[in-house]
């Protein structure tokens, strides 16, 4: 099964949620030669076993307060589906 970083490739039940800084960095807006407001690139990973709405909801709903961009896989050597969220923060 899909291993993500777990010990011994052991990843747990599906669903899960992976997140990491986007390997771009940050995109902070400058005023007057400082950095006035930090902006960080982040990615969250939804991994499930077939398209699930209502988990795809929750996490929507959980970043309401930020702007994403989704983008949906299904990885068949991985038997998953994966929707990647992509925002700044």
């Amino acid at each position: 099964m899909f291993n993500r970083g777990w010990p011994g490739g052991r990843a747990p039940p599906l669903p899960w949620i992976a997140y990491h800084e986007n390997e771009s960095g940050s995109d902070n807006f400058a005023a007057d030669g400082v950095v006035y407001y930090q902006v960080n690139g982040l990615t969250v990973e939804l991994y499930t076993q077939n398209k699930e709405p209502e988990t795809e909801a929750k996490v929507e709903q959980a970043l309401a307060s930020v702007f994403w961009q989704k983008t949906e896989y299904h990885l068949d050597g991985e038997r998953c589906h994966e929707i990647v969220y992509e925002c700044e923060v």
